[in-house]
């Protein structure tokens, strides 16, 4: 059961959950409690994805910090994955013996390996009503449709959605250019939900509209006769059917619309032959049909990107979300990276899951949606460390999670340790008391898993007179010793340009005190612009939903 929370205190509230996702669906999700359920797998296309993050001038910074390696290769966890499918009865079995036979023990084997048992998990904890969409590229999309078809059932295909994820920009050397995803629709039962949508008018289109005289909407004609009806073939109010037509409505019929006023004249005052009256705002728009050409990618300069290399546009989600989901329904994302999914479902009014393996993605999901709602949301937490102990756990079992949790406390942006000129840092926090400096402040982090001693405040001290950055911050599981704290006494103190206030230049913090409550003494936001990371928009205040979640 995850914890409630007064519903009194805030408008929204999700749970985040850090981990591996097959774990987390098999010890936390029940069956047949999720209404949807959308994932964007890595591809498995041999790539390594970087999430960049952007200068206040559009320059990149000089590190990076690996998100995730979409690459997998055969090994023994592969090998047990895979036994542990085929020797369950029924049709993922069959599938995955056959992939086995045919694809051998390689690496897009190793990734349909990760990926089958957990699409039979996504389905287990799908409700009867309930869909799935899952997200790829070409370079396994037809192994996915077949794993698909496994879990699923064949019937249980719904559409194979095209999204032309960018344009063609070069010609290929020996191909047509590769631009598109695609995006495969599955229900669990034919007892599925389903909303029509509808998408907007064609220029072509809204070109037949004209102002109506006597109302001013927008509005274009539609014929009122038709062929075949020759007992129809009689004059009405000036005008006269041409020959082999008749009208289309009973001459009772036709002066119903007359008298509504809903038939085009002539400039005589008689009517038009194609004068039934239909207006735009009455129409719902074109059937959304399976390319969606018209939901555009996130370009370099807009608003919505954020530093997360695999960022889907909201508007793709809030299709899907609004196809398949009603408000208050229940939406999981077990690959939820930057958090595209939680944000489309929290602006329309849906609760909702998300999973991720990556600490740098959870925190940049509770700073995407901060920035977005503000004090409005709570984010209920599962996975991460909530006591210092914990976190001595996970720093023994992964260093580089460990510093990206550590580095969420104090709101730092992780950099990737490199040797170079950005040796030393573990994160960076931006911000900017001057508006007239060409560029911001930096507090610049270290995390300190293991012992510390003074050497390590001595370090710190040199790599702040290197980077010329204003403060910098020693966060470690272990409480300083006296000399290291005088050490970071003798540092001095960072003067805010503005109000002249100081705030000692170099600090330590363990865990311990982060966990409970005692921050950074740092120019506030009131006092001084973070530009730690790009805020995404913030969401209207009108019309707030409310909702808890309850498994």
């Amino acid at each position: 059961m995850i914890p409630r929370s007064n519903p009194a205190k805030l408008a929204r509230m999700g749970t985040l959950y850090y981990g591996d996702n097959l774990d987390i669906l098999r010890r936390y999700l029940k069956d047949e409690t999720v209404d949807l359920v959308y994932l964007d797998p890595p591809f498995n296309s041999a790539q390594n994805y970087n999430a960049f993050f952007h200068e206040k001038d559009g320059s990149d910074a000089a590190s990076q910090i690996r998100a995730f390696e979409d690459t997998w290769h055969w090994n023994v966890e592969s090998e047990k994955t895979y036994q542990d499918l085929v020797t369950q009865p029924g049709k993922v079995s069959e599938v995955m013996q056959a992939f086995r036979t045919f694809l051998g023990a390689n690496d897009m084997m190793a990734y349909l390996a990760m990926m089958a048992p957990r699409l039979v998990e996504l389905r287990r904890a799908l409700k009867s009503t309930g869909s799935l969409y899952l997200h790829c590229d070409p370079t396994a999309s037809a192994y996915l449709k077949l794993i698909l078809d496994a879990v699923f059932g064949p019937t249980a295909f719904k559409n194979e959605i095209i999204w032309p994820r960018t344009n063609a920009h070069n010609i290929a050397s020996n191909h047509f250019s590769r631009i598109h995803d695609t995006i495969y629709f599955y229900a669990k039962t034919d007892d599925y939900l389903w909303n029509h949508q509808y998408g907007g008018f064609s220029p072509q289109q809204l070109g037949r509209y004209i102002p109506d005289p006597e109302t001013g909407r927008l509005v274009t004609g539609q014929d009122l006769t038709m062929t075949g009806n020759p007992e129809r073939n009689f004059e009405w109010r000036g005008t006269r059917p041409p020959p082999n037509r008749g009208w289309g409505l009973t001459l009772e019929g036709l002066e119903e619309l007359w008298a509504n006023g809903l038939i085009l004249k002539k400039k005589d005052g008689t009517p038009r032959l194609d004068g039934r009256k239909v207006f735009l705002d009455e129409k719902r728009g074109k059937p959304v049909s399976d390319i969606w050409s018209e939901i555009e990618r996130i370009g370099n300069t807009s608003r919505e990107r954020l530093p997360y290399p695999t960022q889907k546009p909201v508007a793709l989600l809030e299709r899907i979300l609004n196809a398949s989901s009603n408000p208050g329904d229940l939406v999981l994302d077990p690959f939820c990276g930057c958090g595209t999914t939680i944000d489309a479902a929290e602006k329309l009014g849906r609760k909702w899951i998300g999973i991720d393996i990556t600490q740098l993605a959870t925190s940049l999901i509770k700073n995407r949606l901060r920035d977005i709602y503000g004090d409005q949301i709570e984010i209920i937490t599962v996975g991460e460390p909530v006591t210092p102990n914990e976190a001595y756990i996970l720093a023994e079992q992964d260093k580089f999670q460990f510093q990206w949790w550590a580095l969420g406390l104090v709101g730092a942006r992780p950099v990737e340790q490199k040797k170079g000129a950005d040796h030393g840092i573990d994160g960076k926090i931006l911000f900017r008391d001057d508006p007239r400096e060409a560029r911001p402040e930096q507090i610049i982090i270290q995390v300190k898993g293991g012992k510390t001693g003074v050497k390590d405040v001595r370090d710190l001290r040199g790599v702040l007179d290197r980077e010329k950055a204003a403060m910098g911050v020693i966060i470690s599981l272990q409480a300083p010793t006296r000399d290291m704290i005088a050490e970071a006494v003798s540092t001095g103190f960072y003067e805010h340009k503005a109000n002249k206030q100081q705030y000692p230049r170099l600090q330590l913090r363990t865990v311990k005190e982060l966990m409970e409550g005692k921050l950074i003494e740092r120019p506030s936001n009131v006092a001084a612009l973070d530009e730690t990371f790009k805020k995404a928009p913030k969401a209207p205040t009108k019309g707030g939903h409310q909702h808890e979640l309850t498994l």
